[in-house]
């Protein structure tokens, strides 16, 4: 049985949505160029005619005046096809960027721990080329190769070609019109360059954030931000379509110009008794050209255009995965506690990582999950937030299962704080707001809890951090996630060996901070068993081979000298 392919409409329809007037002028154009060229070869045989002696019903000033008309009405179409097609195209392909980024903000929080985000890196870069040409571009190619392949053949049969000599004039125009303007094509794609280096470096924050971007409900945020640089790309390179249609415009009208000026200068000579050798067959020729170019240039325009279509449906069924199911659930925040019953769940089939978990987190109480590497620390902590709803058992907040509350709502209740924290490649401020406004003394107060007051002091809120955080140190870094978990006014804060890559004093301060916010249940998963912090907290569950083995408190494990004991003991 074969695979059922994937919808695409929903993704091409992004190229002609708001669109549809600057694609049928593009059409237009196209149509006009098809039946200009036309219109040249008969053009070409009425003058030939006329230089034979042949009765045309036309004089050569007639001729010259038509000749004229069409040059302008040629550089008119050209005129259409360079505010047209330019328009077209980028408005098109951006839309069609935007889409996929939205798309790619409902896949689950945990995305990329499993899958490739290269995959949507190249699909929103170097992909971008070949569906631009293959399916966008080539539609026009296509179409206007097309009426001139009917238009010519239709002539010819109305004609007979009776002669084959081919003597078509050359002319230096349109390689002048090249020189000259070529150079400008170089300045358009530098500036695409420059702003394509802009767009990549905003895409690759954003996939990289991508888990803090979901659990700050900053979607919003990081798509407006994302929707400024694609447009800043799609000038760029709608300046670029421009130039280049802008030389082909020159390059087109100077050789037509410089053809229809040999037949009507070779027409005066006839004329004028100076003698001129005179072929109809010239018009054959000219339609040949029309015939035998489309033979060779369809079947690659519908290679390209097939490439292009595999191209959007690989990025369509890469963003039909790991998308979560969501539900119409009202529950926007945890009124007592979170319960885990007979939790179990592997990533793969029949290789448990977590058996039968059964705990409880009460509203505004601290949690510490301790264990060896490799326990199931972290998959209970990704659980609790969602990653994943393959799991048996039930994890409930209060009475309502996790798997019925949207997203939306779930991180409206909770935020996490990993062990790498990503910082975009933006102030301080925006930072901690997600790039959200929020009153003054709400972040000043995030500031302050969070103990990032001496690095404001010291640096200012506009301090730009750098990519992924390049100019803040790693405890920095982790007050920053803090401030924003608590600017969010998250009931629930996961932290998953957050002070893991800190040194010793560092770790203490932000683990200390942590534990020192009121109101807030904290879990948190810790390798580090410091005897002044582990007492602190209300609860202490130790993880052995995916199972609880020992719950209780700092006294009451060392007390008990089990499995907790033996870890704390190897850790001193």
């Amino acid at each position: 049985m074969k695979n059922k392919k994937m919808d695409i409409r929903p993704y091409t329809k992004q190229f002609y949505k708001g669109n549809v007037v600057y694609f049928i002028f593009a059409l237009c154009e196209t149509l006009l160029g098809a039946i200009g060229a036309l219109l040249v070869s008969w053009l070409i045989q009425q003058l030939i005619d006329l230089i034979g002696g042949y009765e045309t019903g036309f004089s050569l000033l007639q001729l010259t005046v038509i000749t004229l008309v069409l040059i302008g009405g040629i550089a008119v179409a050209n005129m259409i096809s360079y505010h047209s097609k330019p328009k077209f195209i980028t408005r098109g392909i951006s839309q069609y960027k935007e889409y996929v980024f939205g798309e790619l903000t409902k896949k689950n929080i945990s995305a990329f721990f499993g899958e490739n985000s290269s995959t949507y890196i190249s699909a929103l870069t170097n992909d971008i080329q070949t569906i631009e040409q293959g399916y966008l571009w080539n539609t026009f190619s296509m179409l206007e190769s097309l009426l001139t392949f009917i238009g010519a053949m239709v002539l010819m049969i109305w004609y007979s070609p009776l002669l084959t000599l081919i003597a078509i004039g050359l002319s230096l125009l349109p390689l002048i019109a090249s020189i000259l303007t070529g150079n400008k094509v170089a300045v358009e794609e530098k500036k695409v360059s420059d702003r394509n280096e802009a767009y990549t470096s905003t895409l690759r924050d954003s996939l990289g954030g991508f888990s803090v971007i979901k659990s700050f409900k900053a979607e919003a945020q990081m798509i407006r931000l994302f929707k400024e640089n694609v447009r800043e790309l799609a000038k760029a390179q709608c300046g670029k379509h421009k130039m280049r249609i802008l030389v082909q415009m020159f390059g087109s009208v100077a050789g037509i110009t410089a053809q229809l000026g040999v037949f009507i200068f070779g027409a005066y000579l006839a004329l004028s008794g100076k003698g001129v050798t005179a072929g109809t067959t010239m018009i054959f020729v000219q339609l040949m050209n029309y015939v035998l170019s489309p033979i060779g240039t369809i079947p690659t325009c519908i290679a390209e255009r097939k490439a292009a279509k595999a191209l959007i449906e690989k990025i369509a069924n890469a963003l039909n995965a790991n998308v979560r199911d969501e539900s119409e659930s009202e529950h926007k925040e945890l009124a007592h506690r979170i319960t885990v019953k007979d939790l179990s769940f592997g990533y793969e089939p029949e290789k448990q990582v977590l058996t039968n978990i059964n705990c409880t987190f009460e509203l505004g109480k601290k949690y510490a999950i301790v264990g060896a590497s490799g326990s199931g620390k972290s998959t209970l902590l990704n659980l609790l937030m969602a990653s994943y709803q393959n799991y048996d058992g039930k994890i409930l907040y209060d009475d309502m299962e996790l798997r019925n509350i949207s997203s939306s709502n779930l991180y409206e209740i909770e935020s996490i704080i990993q062990q790498n924290v990503f910082v975009f490649n933006a102030t301080i401020k925006d930072n901690i707001t997600m790039f959200r406004d929020f009153p003054e003394e709400q972040i000043n107060e995030a500031i302050r809890l969070s103990g990032l007051s001496a690095l404001i002091e010291e640096k200012g809120a506009d301090y730009l951090c750098g990519e992924n955080g390049s100019g803040l140190s790693g405890g920095e870094k982790q007050r920053i996630s803090i401030a924003r978990s608590l600017l969010k006014k998250s009931q629930v804060l996961l932290v998953d060996e957050a002070t893991a890559a800190l040194d010793a004093e560092t770790a203490y301060q932000v683990s200390s901070a942590i534990l020192c916010l009121d109101g807030v249940t904290s879990i948190v998963v810790t390798h580090a068993l410091d005897e002044a912090l582990l007492k602190r907290y209300d609860g202490i569950i130790t993880l052995k081979n995916g199972s609880i083995v020992e719950t209780g408190t700092f006294d009451k494990l060392i007390a008990e000298k089990g499995y907790f004991y033996s870890l704390f003991t190897i850790s001193q």
